[in-house]
This record gives C-alpha cells, structure tokens and sequence, in this order.
C-alpha cells in the first residue's frame, strides 16, 4: 500500500511518499504526483524517509517522472532515500541522473 501527500508547495512541491509502490500501484502513483504538478507546475522533491518498497516498474516511473519535469525546465530530487532503495537506483545508474540523497 503506497501513500502520497503532497507537504509543501511553497518554493518546490514536497511530496512526502510512504509504504510500498510497485507494479500494482505505480500507475496510480504516477497519475496523483502528474496531477499535483499539473496544478502547479516546480521542481518536485520527494520525501522518501517513509517508503518502503519499491520495484523496477516503479523505477520507470520516477523516470517518466523525471522525464516530464525536465521537458519542462523543471528537476526532481529523492530525499531521505533508505539505503536499500538507493541502491537500486544505483545499480540502474539512475542516480546520474536525478538528484537521489540517503
């Protein structure tokens, strides 16, 4: 069970992300973090202290994610990321391209 809120929207959308998101929840994950930044197009920060879990279908996500933003003009950050979800970034080399922090 994945769990999205949005914290702040001041200078960057925060988005506080908590509990697992993989293959079942990703397409929901992607549509509620498309419309929070539709409404107000910023750099997105994500908060990752909480989640969990997540997989590779997930991983594709952040990076059509990431993808949207940057089309923009606009970066996205990890936060907070617990080392073992780091490490898939890692090993995918999706930390060379977005802004991942432990």
């Amino acid at each position: 069970m994945q769990q999205l809120k949005l914290v702040s929207a001041e200078e960057k959308l925060v988005i506080s992300l908590s509990g697992e998101i993989d293959a079942a929840t990703s397409e929901d994950f992607y549509a509620e973090v498309t419309a929070i930044y539709n409404n107000d197009a910023k750099d997105v920060v994500f908060d990752c202290a909480a989640l969990e879990f997540i997989d590779s279908t997930t991983l594709g996500t952040f990076v059509k994610i990431f993808k949207n933003l940057a089309a923009d003009g606009h970066k996205l950050k990890l936060v907070n990321v617990r080392p073992r979800i780091k490490k898939l970034f890692e090993i995918c080399a999706l930390d060379k391209l977005m802004e991942i922090e432990g």
